[in-house]
């Protein structure tokens, strides 16, 4: 098989059917769950194509190596838990609104995917490139809305620094309450920790209380002071 990958190299790679996109997307899949089961050095292209249920040659079409389809497993995570913080952000009527609504997009991302935790430190020694790009497009897009609402005279707060500090909160109150969760004082929280759960509302709830006083807002942070939506 080395000497298919090597024949291949530096070939296009894209799919060029539904049917060759569906694949591509069903190792990619299998690839999350393998480097997130047995990390990065233990896992192997033989386990992820039994995983897919593909050949090592299928593999191969659509992927150079066991490293390109790390960092590509790392952007198609990056890619998912934007949309889904952004989409649920999307329906804030102010800042905090939107980074609570935001917030509970990735705690809900966090919980379905617990490999993220996993995969994204492990790029920090088999990819920094991966690891770099991941957190800087969440971090750009966070600085784009932080800078509006600023200049709207919603926070008053530098939003380049707001945005790397709320990445780092969101991050670590994940970690401990949605990926650990009832596991965190027992020991018991290894790579995907077992069950995930959700983050307890009280826990959201001091978080966004603490956020809102650090980005200078006095806009509503908790959801009894919201509407009820229709």
């Amino acid at each position: 098989m080395t000497g298919t990958a090597n024949e291949t190299k530096g070939v296009d790679r894209t799919p060029r059917t539904a049917r060759g996109t569906r694949t591509r997307e069903k190792i990619l899949r299998a690839a999350e769950s393998v480097f997130a089961q047995l990390g990065y050095t233990e896992a192997s292209i033989v386990r992820i194509t039994e995983e897919a249920g593909v050949g090592q040659g299928t593999f191969y079409l659509y992927f150079e190596s066991k490293l390109q389809v790390f960092e590509e497993t790392v952007e198609d995570l990056n890619r998912r838990v934007r949309h889904a913080m952004s989409t649920a952000a999307a329906k804030g009527r102010n800042r905090i609104e939107a980074e609570r609504l935001g917030f509970e997009g990735f705690f809900a991302f966090t919980a379905e995917h617990p490999a993220l935790y996993r995969i994204i430190r492990e790029a920090e020694f088999v990819s920094p490139r991966a690891l770099k790009l991941h957190y800087s497009r969440i971090v750009d897009g966070y600085v784009d809305g932080l800078t509006k609402a600023r200049d709207a005279g919603e926070i008053d707060t530098d939003p380049t620094v707001a945005a790397w500090a709320l990445m780092g909160i969101g991050e670590m109150l994940g970690m401990r309450w949605v990926l650990w969760g009832d596991r965190a004082d027992s020991g018991d929280v290894g790579p995907l920790a077992g069950e995930t759960s959700q983050m307890p509302t009280e826990v959201l709830d001091e978080m966004m209380r603490f956020i809102q006083r650090g980005l200078g807002s006095r806009g509503a942070a908790a959801p009894d002071d919201r509407e009820d939506q229709p």
